[in-house]
């Protein structure tokens, strides 16, 4: 008999109550209590198979390869109806096209969860892997959210149409799906992380902005700064011939694949105004544009939901591909505050960062669409609800002002987290919250939010606060609306808008305690540490 065998014997016959006890298999989860657990239990029981699984994990692998099969139908469905042209008009033609993509993306998005749960099981999948299928899902229903708007928009979706039900099914089962994996694997309570000394002295940044550890001789950067940076090659875009192309939109078309282990691929633009809509699609991966400076490269358009547009197809700017990167740039929307929704820059890029940008607009400026982004050292310009959406966004020493709006009502935020799973929502650290000088002396409220969707999460930590904000400080989106679901959150801010007394007194309003704010850090929201340092762009990890 081996060592090991003859120990086990030992403690069998010394403790045979305990070794037992420990070394049983798990019992199985039936389906009416894994259900429980779910946004919609009912819903999740017509879904699951009658037999008990073992675990969480094996129905979240289950529904998701049901998610696949719901999300090719889908896809079908949109294809068949936008090839009926003489029954859409523009408006529902330009709204299904946006759901095509959208659903392009769930799918992606589908298959790429389902590989990474495939590849181990709930007892090795690491934390890394579980941020990324968390972010993946949580993106997936903000895809089908997004759809609906925009399909609702154009007054095209109504109840008995042959989208309307796989539409809202798609929406159940991903939500129910996100349910399943959060209970499925050790993360779901995992603690915020606060940097210790050593991590945020690595992170610290010089005079010029740039981290203390780069080397300023190897890459060249906006206003004659050298930073490092590995890279897997780079053009220069200038208008007047002199670099490889004219236009933006032709070197990114010529990008090579790039999957980002090596490096990225520069972009390098000059200086000039740059009239043309740029998108950066799901298959151009770790591509860095690299302007010279906020008003010198200037990206602009002026699409807007007044003449035709969708909100999602009005961006200047899109960004879809994973690991993008800018470095100081100015992106515009001209339409005007007349012309409603007209989005400057539209994100949904995982892992992208913005760094000493400029977003220029007013209604829906800058539309944080999902997954995992970083803005530092960036100047928003808006009107109402100008930063919306649905990533999990921090911003970070960052200007946010507020314009003159078609009314007398600003609204900073207006983020779009619809399921209570999804790990999203929208921080501000260290930021600065002011009027534009088109404001001054004008009569116009402005709020720090309101609630888009019903469990919206906004976080301003640390800021300075300036005096534009109504004593309110957040707005209701409609009557009772998600009041005592969102939450609203302020930590330690300054300035003469920054006083909580007069503050609304919903239940998901709070004045945060350090361990919250903890939760909304680069580290602790966006798993900063873990991509950021690649990119060059400074950030500081935990709170400042």
């Amino acid at each position: 008999m081996s060592f090991i065998p003859l120990i086990f014997l030992t403690l069998t016959l010394l403790f045979p109550s305990s070794i037992s006890q420990n070394f049983s298999a798990p019992a199985p989860v039936s389906p009416d209590h894994a259900c429980n657990f779910t946004t919609d239990p009912s819903f999740c029981q017509s879904l699951l198979p009658s037999q008990s699984l073992s675990n969480f994990y094996g129905y979240a692998q289950y529904l998701i390869n049901k998610s696949l099969q719901q999300s090719a139908t889908f896809s079908s469905l949109i294809n068949e109806t936008i090839r009926d042209k003489a029954a859409l008009t523009p408006r529902a033609a330009a709204a299904l096209e946006d759901c095509l993509l959208l659903s392009e993306l769930t799918t992606d998005f589908l298959v790429n969860s389902l590989s990474t749960l495939d590849s181990c099981d709930s007892t090795t999948l690491a934390e890394d892997q579980a941020d990324l299928v968390h972010t993946l899902m949580s993106g997936i229903i903000t895809n089908q959210r997004t759809c609906l708007d925009a399909l609702t928009q154009a007054s095209f979706l109504q109840r008995g149409h042959k989208l309307y039900a796989p539409l809202m099914n798609g929406s159940q089962l991903y939500s129910v799906s996100l349910a399943m994996l959060t209970n499925s694997w050790p993360f779901k309570h995992k603690k915020a992380v606060d940097p210790g000394r050593k991590l945020l002295d690595d992170l610290r940044v010089g005079s010029d902005g740039a981290p203390h550890w780069v080397n300023r001789n190897i890459f060249h950067f906006a206003a004659g700064r050298r930073m490092a940076l590995q890279t897997v090659g780079s053009v220069v875009v200038a208008q007047d011939g002199s670099g490889n192309y004219r236009t933006i939109s032709e070197a990114i078309a010529a990008a090579p694949a790039n999957d980002g282990s090596k490096g990225y691929y520069v972009i390098n633009v000059k200086a000039g105004v740059y009239r043309e809509y740029v998108t950066i699609p799901t298959t151009m991966k770790y591509i860095m544009i690299v302007g010279d400076g906020i008003g010198k490269t200037i990206i602009t358009g002026n699409r807007n939901v007044v003449d035709g547009s969708t909100t999602f197809n009005s961006a200047t700017l899109a960004v879809l591909g994973q690991g993008f990167v800018a470095i100081g740039i100015t992106v515009r929307n001209t339409a005007g505050r007349t012309k409603g929704q007209a989005v400057a820059v539209r994100n949904g890029g995982d892992l992208s960062a913005f760094y000493r940008c400029s977003f220029e607009g007013y209604q829906d400026t800058l539309y944080a669409l999902s997954l995992r982004q970083f803005y530092r050292d960036c100047d928003v310009y808006g009107t109402v609800d100008f930063i919306f959406g649905n990533a999990a966004a921090v911003f970070q020493n960052c200007n946010l002002y507020a314009r003159l709006p078609n009314g007398n009502v600003n609204t900073v935020t207006a983020q779009g987290r619809s399921d209570p799973n999804q790990n999203t929502g929208t921080s501000f650290i260290n930021c600065n919250v002011l009027a534009a000088p088109e404001l001054s002396g004008k009569s116009v409220i402005t709020f720090l939010g309101r609630p888009w969707r019903q469990y919206s999460r906004v976080v301003f930590m640390k800021s300075n606060l300036g005096s534009l904000i109504d004593p309110a400080g957040w707005s209701a989106w409609t009557g009772n609306f998600a009041l005592d679901t969102l939450y609203y959150g302020e930590y330690d801010n300054r300035g003469p808008g920054s006083a909580t007394a007069g503050r609304v007194k919903w239940p998901g309003f709070h004045v945060m305690a350090a361990n919250d704010a903890k939760r909304f850090t680069v580290s602790s929201f966006v798993q900063g540490g873990a991509w950021l340092p690649r990119t060059i762009v400074p950030f500081t990890a935990g709170l400042l």
